[in-house]
């Protein structure tokens, strides 16, 4: 996977064996891409990869990730439940997301026609980091970590895969997770589990 922010531009994530070829779906998308990493990098965001996706930071918490599929691509909102969606444009960002945050485009034109509000929840977020706001909690059935709940939503197929778990597997995963108090450890743990999670295994499985 990919470390520099560079790469996910002209490369790819390097998820997949279409990383460097001309049928990854960065490629699709480069356009829409570039002009998100435009608006990001114009208002102040710090530039990083995470999870393989370009990753916006400031005042040291994570603002927005981004995203290229085969139909679409997306800005991910971290924290969204700080967002106010006044434009009703936000959809959940993958089936563990209890509040939506994120925003899909299907043409690379649409990322130009919706600036402005992509500029304003940015910056919604950015003033929230500047402030110490928390996100306001979510009742979940699981006490999912949020490391965990990041890297789902950046993730679709690492979602669909864990979604997929029996209730056992994911709890073993959970266990796991909560076990750890560095928040850096608990991304490492994930990195590490993800092929056992798409092979449908738990936790301690083999």
């Amino acid at each position: 996977m990919i470390t520099d922010p560079d790469d996910f531009f002209t490369k790819g994530c390097g998820r997949c064996d279409r990383f460097a070829t001309p049928d990854c779906s960065t490629r699709l998308w480069i356009d829409g891409l570039n002009n998100l990493r435009r608006i990001c990098l114009d208002i102040g965001l710090s530039e990083t990869v995470k999870w393989a996706h370009p990753c916006y930071l400031h005042a040291g918490r994570n603002i927005a990730m981004f995203g290229a599929f085969r139909g679409d691509f997306r800005l991910n909102f971290m924290n969204p439940g700080l967002v106010s969606d006044t434009e009703g444009v936000l959809e959940p960002q993958g089936p563990n997301s209890a509040t939506p945050g994120t925003i899909r485009f299907t043409a690379v034109g649409q990322v130009g026609e919706m600036e402005p509000v992509i500029r304003a929840y940015l910056r919604q977020l950015m003033d929230h980091a500047e402030a110490g706001t928390k996100p306001p909690k979510v009742e979940r059935e699981i006490d999912v970590p949020d490391e965990l709940i990041e890297a789902l939503d950046a993730d679709p197929e690492l979602a669909e895969a864990f979604q997929a778990l029996t209730p056992g597997r994911q709890k073993s995963y959970l266990f796991n997770l909560n076990q750890v108090k560095q928040s850096a450890t608990r991304v490492a743990r994930i990195e590490k589990f993800r092929g056992k999670i798409i092979a449908g295994k738990g936790a301690l499985e083999r």
